[in-house]
């Protein structure tokens, strides 16, 4: 259904003073008001501790002209925006804020004439998810469960035990199909992208198997540090941080058989049966199978940086890892035997987040050996930032008499495909949430299963310290055992310089 067919909606932001709510969450919603995405009456209402309406809209016009994909904001069209913005200030645990907001919603409801769906957006610190989630429920703000969204930001939990408990503050207000986890790697256009690029093909399903693919490698790589996260950071680390959710939740799409329908909770089911397929790790596989590093200093673009321990809020002698580095089985019959390999770090050689299909080599070799100096297998590039685009790189022959062959790339580029600009990921889980489907959404089984797999290695790595930290410089592509993890296998990460799909 198209989002101006849909019954009014009532987008509430908790945290409303905050740098999500700037950088993110208004200018998504800016540009699905300028895309006529979202349904024809609608309310935002910011909430937070200090702060008065006109002052809030004077930020948001602001922030929309730094953050926005489309840059300022058009003076006639944020006028007839910034109506709709609304505000309440009060601290989080008073009950009289959650009144308040009773009292503002049911006034909105009566001026559109008809019943609204509220999105209640926790763009707040972990530790208060709880309090604002319960403040809802004892306001009777969370009671219908069609038209009643909560939505919260991860991380969600710290570990097993909080996850788990997190989840119980949250199931006593509403119901599972009420809560949205958002992971904004999911919201990437090239990301859903993979699941029409295997599911709408016939080409490529019949080799998405053990009997075709050599290996996958995931890498999502930074290259700046933790800037001024350095005490959030000393608490993460890169497992908890990245590898728990974006990397095993590209590993599900990759590794996910086909839904029977694209139905939210049948299309969450086959990822979570990818999560409970992964082999699980003891003591001894981890010491083989995962890699940590930490960045020292180094040159990143040209300048001289500084390494972790260096960095603002975080302990001089930290063991907190910047950079993981994981060996994944998923033991099923579509892959068993084939790895995953899996990294992500901070001050590494470039931004990247990218997925690499390494198929098998050809049986036989009919070539001589001087055709080619090196025969590379055929690799599909699932490039999702900085530039999105799916890459399949294959061998040709060179022109000329002879027989030499080449590598060589057949692009697909979003943007030039579709010649329009990419939305945001923000713009598309916003309007998912508004039209009431979970499927970009992680489900508490998930959040479970990918938590089983990431706590024995936060174990081992909390109760020995690294001897070796630092063990890579900045902009590098992290520690020599990350290579080593593959080259133990005969292979080796694949380290594109020049932007994925890229001409020439």
């Amino acid at each position: 259904m198209h989002l101006q067919q849909l019954p009014p909606s009532i987008v509430v932001i908790f945290g409303a003073s905050g740098d999500l709510t700037k950088r993110k969450l208004i200018p998504a919603l800016y540009n699905l008001f300028l895309d006529k995405q979202l349904p024809q009456q609608f309310t935002i209402i910011g909430v937070s501790r200090v702060g008065a309406v006109e002052a809030f809209r004077a930020q948001m016009l602001e922030a929309i002209g730094l953050y926005s994909r489309r840059g300022p904001a058009d003076p006639t069209q944020w006028r007839e925006f910034a109506k709709r913005i609304e505000y309440i200030s009060g601290k989080f645990e008073d009950p009289g804020i959650y009144a308040k907001l009773a009292k503002r919603i049911a006034d909105d409801e009566k001026e559109f004439g008809q019943p609204a769906s509220h999105i209640y957006y926790l763009s707040i610190p972990p530790s208060v998810f709880s309090t604002v989630a319960e403040g809802l429920g004892a306001a009777g703000l969370s009671s219908t469960r069609d038209r009643d969204r909560i939505v919260i930001e991860k991380p969600f939990g710290r570990d097993l035990e909080s996850a788990h408990e997190l989840n119980s503050h949250l199931l006593r207000c509403f119901e599972e199909n009420q809560i949205f986890r958002i992971d904004h790697y999911l919201g990437k256009e090239t990301v859903q992208n993979l699941m029409a690029f295997r599911f709408a093909n016939a080409l490529y399903e019949p080799i998405w198997n053990r009997r075709y693919v050599d290996h996958v490698q995931i890498t999502v790589s930074e290259d700046v540090g933790v800037e001024a996260r350095g005490g959030y950071y000393e608490t993460a680390g890169a497992l908890r941080d990245m590898v728990q959710n974006h990397l095993l939740q590209l590993l599900c799409l990759v590794g996910m058989e086909p839904p029977v329908n694209f139905d939210a909770d049948e299309v969450r089911n086959k990822k979570v049966d990818v999560l409970k397929a992964i082999r699980k790790y003891n003591e001894s596989d981890i010491s083989q199978s995962c890699v940590r590093g930490q960045y020292g200093p180094g040159v990143q673009n040209g300048e001289i940086v500084k390494g972790y321990r260096e960095e603002m809020g975080v302990d001089p002698a930290s063991n907190t890892e910047t950079f993981a580095a994981l060996k994944l089985y998923v033991d099923n019959w579509r892959w068993q035997g084939v790895p995953f390999y899996l990294r992500t770090g901070k001050r590494m050689a470039r931004k990247l987040s990218q997925i690499v299909v390494v198929f098998r080599p050809i049986p036989h070799q009919m070539f001589p050996s001087n055709a080619s100096d090196t025969f590379e297998p055929n690799r599909l590039i699932v490039n999702i930032q900085p530039e999105e685009a799916i890459v399949l790189k294959f061998e040709a022959k060179e022109p000329g008499s002879g027989m030499r062959l080449r590598t060589v790339s057949m692009d697909f580029n979003y943007s030039e495909a579709f010649r329009t600009q990419s939305r945001e990921a923000y713009e598309t889980l916003l309007q998912e949430v508004m039209e009431g489907d979970a499927t970009l959404f992680m489900r508490s089984d998930q959040e479970d299963e990918a938590w089983k797999h990431v706590m024995p290695i936060v174990d081992v790595w909390s109760s020995i310290p690294a001897s070796s930290f630092p063990n890579y410089p900045a902009g590098t592509w992290g520690p020599d055992s990350s290579d080593t993890l593959l080259a133990r296998d005969g292979r080796s990460w694949y380290n594109p310089q020049p932007p994925v799909g890229s001409k020439g």
